[in-house]
């Protein structure tokens, strides 16, 4: 029904793939996709290494859904064994550096958006965002454009997920905690050691259970991941410092989490960002629904996307497996990246219409 839109898609992810982009390195992609939108008559607007377009018919008076991935990678690891600009096809498979990760995503929202590009039937307004500085979660990708995307009432988040419907994502929420003591000699009874005033703060992270607990999220999760203190084997240290790695749920907000963080250690604690918040969509939401009529199951989602800068509802949604994302030899099947498209156009013909 859609070969023409697929197979478009299917040599621009090629293009995409053969062009390092990573992040705070996509110039060259950010160039590729307003070539490509512009060779569509589409008019673009572009920020740094960010591309986004509205479409034909935009009508202030109606709400609009944003349409949203990312076109930066991470760097290939050590264990590929092909290289990963080459964009080869073998056994129905597209291999290639960002081909799962998001670029299936990435090209398959953009035949959406083109597919509805000209239409006056709608009843919202589509922008198209390609995406910088996803993986480092920075701030020069979407976070910085959002302001000049206008009002936003909802938005696809275009991500691996095997075209289930990921309803709710985890935040993070990265916190650096500092243990007082008052150092000495070891030899003596000397000093306050920080280790030992660490300790109860340490086993309470490991130990304490948020009460509610999230339908699609599960419980919030807390790990210390890093402890630092001491100078020398004979010297009471007077400093411990720990890192904690908090992964919350739409269950609490990121300043209930911390308040009740506060209330329970005696370290200070601080936060490296306040950015990345728990993300969630209501399960009666017509893209949720949309997506459950056409046989979609729906799940809560463990990793972060740019889905955490949003502060509307947003559904996480694309062709790929997030557990191919980052491994050696990427690859997103041929047929994922058709059905993404398929799938992407029935959804929004349920809603938008």
């Amino acid at each position: 029904m859609h070969k023409d839109l697929y197979l478009e898609s299917l040599a621009l992810l090629r293009q995409l793939i053969a062009i390092p982009s990573f992040s705070r390195e996509e110039d060259k992609t950010a160039d590729l996709m307003a070539g490509f939108l512009e060779s569509k008559g589409v008019k673009i607007h572009r920020k740094l290494n960010n591309v986004w377009a509205f479409n034909k018919q935009y009508n202030a008076a109606l709400p609009t859904l944003l349409l949203n991935s990312h076109h930066d990678t991470v760097k290939p690891n050590t264990g590929y064994t092909r290289d990963p600009f080459a964009a080869t096809i073998e056994d129905g498979k597209l291999y290639g550096l960002g081909s799962n990760d998001a670029g299936g995503c990435l090209v398959s929202l953009l035949a959406t958006f083109l597919y509805f590009y000209e239409r006056s039937d709608l009843r919202y307004n589509l922008v198209f965002a390609a995406t910088a500085e996803e993986e480092i979660s920075g701030k020069n990708g979407l976070e910085l454009i959002l302001p000049e995307l206008g009002e936003l009432e909802a938005a696809i988040v275009g991500e691996p997920t095997l075209m289930q419907l990921a309803v709710a994502e985890k935040g993070l929420l990265v916190l650096d905690c500092v243990a007082q003591g008052r150092s000495g000699h070891a030899a003596r009874e000397e000093g306050l050691n920080a280790i030992y005033e660490a300790l109860p703060d340490i086993t309470w992270f490991q130990t304490y259970r948020f009460p509610t607990v999230s339908e699609h999220l599960g419980p919030v999760k807390m790990s210390v991941t890093m402890v630092q203190a001491g100078t020398q084997h004979n010297v009471v240290p007077d400093q411990c410092r720990f890192t904690v790695d908090v992964r919350l749920t739409d269950a609490y907000s990121m300043d209930e989490v911390l308040e009740v963080i506060r209330q329970h250690v005696k370290a200070e604690v601080t936060p490296r960002s306040m950015r990345l918040k728990p993300s969630s969509i209501p399960m009666e939401h017509p893209l949720v629904q949309a997506g459950i009529a056409l046989g979609r199951t729906t799940y809560g989602s463990p990793t972060t996307s740019d889905q955490a800068l949003l502060s509307i509802p947003s559904l996480k949604l694309g062709p790929g497996d997030s557990a191919r994302s980052h491994m050696a030899d990427e690859f997103i099947y041929l047929k994922e990246l058709e059905e993404g498209i398929a799938l992407y156009i029935d959804i929004l013909e349920r809603v938008v219409k």
